[in-house]
């Protein structure tokens, strides 16, 4: 990931829960603006298992959608020893920073998504079926405004921590050993999905040997019930951890139909 890139803090002093100062512990985020204004933005969560943040599931990220004209934001997450809540309470963090500054950049405060990749899926997907209207009685303006995504778009993403699908590695660092069931349910975010939740782009891979396929598919099944607005694409072949996909020529049809989808959303 690119160090010449300013990371702005998403708290002035230490972010809830926070074990110390340095940069693990402190939640930021990195903007890629572009010149037109008026765009809806993207927040950029690369995975790695809530144990590290993929570096090619970050800037190059963000720098595609530059190329397709939508302002970026990667976002650096708290991972373990971190564990529940923090990774939500940083991405929440991010959307109504993201929100609240939106004049800064000329970025259209509706429209907020957020884009993540496995675990950074999971945390994506969370910020989509979790979230408030914000607090009109805090004393942080920026905690006033809404952490609702306008939309989320979960790539080869955890989704379910539950048996039989769970990616328990994500799971350990998520929720530790033997986590309670009533928390184990509540961050299965295929339980959450509710006629609220806002519009959704997922994709994966039918043979992802490291997060099962059933993930994507519990999601789009919960929002199909819902009958919340989805894009669900199933490619033959690939390994999980893609990214853009740049070795891959079918599976890197994905970026072409995420910036449509977003586009035609009004990104």
């Amino acid at each position: 990931m690119s160090t010449e890139r300013e990371w702005i803090q998403l708290w002035t002093e230490n972010a809830p829960g926070a074990q110390g100062g340095g940069d693990e512990d402190v939640p930021a985020l990195q903007a890629y603006p572009v010149q037109e204004k008026g765009r809806g933005a993207v927040i950029v969560v690369p995975g790695g298992g809530y144990g590290m943040r993929a570096d090619h599931e970050g800037e190059p990220i963000a720098l595609w959608l530059n190329d397709v004209g939508i302002p970026a934001f990667v976002l650096r997450y708290r991972v373990a020893p971190y564990r529940h809540p923090s990774p939500l309470t940083d991405v929440q963090r991010a959307i109504r920073y993201v929100r609240h500054h939106a004049g800064q950049w000329g970025i259209n405060p509706a429209r907020i998504a957020v884009l993540g990749f496995s675990a950074g899926g999971h945390l994506t997907a969370s910020a989509g079926t979790l979230y408030d209207s914000g607090n009109p009685d805090a004393t942080d303006p920026i905690d006033r405004e809404s952490c609702r995504p306008d939309a989320f778009i979960p790539c080869y993403p955890v989704i379910t921590m539950k048996l039989p699908h769970v990616h328990e590695g994500s799971r350990l660092n998520l929720l530790g050993d033997n986590p309670d069931q009533a928390l184990v349910e509540s961050l299965s975010c295929e339980t959450r999905v509710t006629p609220d939740t806002p519009p959704a782009f997922i994709w994966h891979t039918a043979d992802d040997e490291v997060v099962p396929v059933e993930n994507a598919l519990l999601l789009a099944g919960a929002l199909s019930r819902n009958k919340v607005p989805y894009e669900l694409h199933v490619y033959e072949s690939g390994r999980h951890g893609l990214g853009l996909s740049e070795g891959d020529p079918h599976v890197a049809t994905w970026t072409d139909l995420c910036g449509t989808w977003l586009t035609k959303r009004g990104w």
